[in-house]
C-alpha cells in the first residue's frame, strides 16, 4: 500500500457519537477499505482495513454477533 497521510483522508465518527472526542473515526480508502485512528490523537497511528474485513466487521455489528 502506498503511504497515505491522515490529512489525505475525509474523516468522519458516528453521529451518535455526541460533542466530546472519545471515539474513533473513520476514513474511506480509493480501494473500498477503510482507515481507522482514534479521535483522540489524529496524528497518531491509523489501523488499516481491506474492503472484506470491513464488510465482515460492520455486517457482525448490524448481525448482533459481534462479540
Amino acid at each position: 500500500m502506498d503511504r497515505i497521510q491522515s490529512s489525505e483522508l475525509t474523516w468522519r465518527k458516528s453521529r451518535y457519537s455526541g460533542t466530546d472526542d472519545n471515539c474513533v473515526e473513520v476514513a474511506a480508502l480509493s480501494a473500498g477499505g477503510r482507515a481507522v485512528r482514534d479521535s483522540k490523537n489524529t496524528s497518531g497511528p491509523m489501523l488499516f482495513i481491506s474492503y472484506g474485513e470491513w464488510r465482515t466487521f460492520t455486517g457482525s455489528i448490524k448481525d448482533a454477533t459481534f462479540e
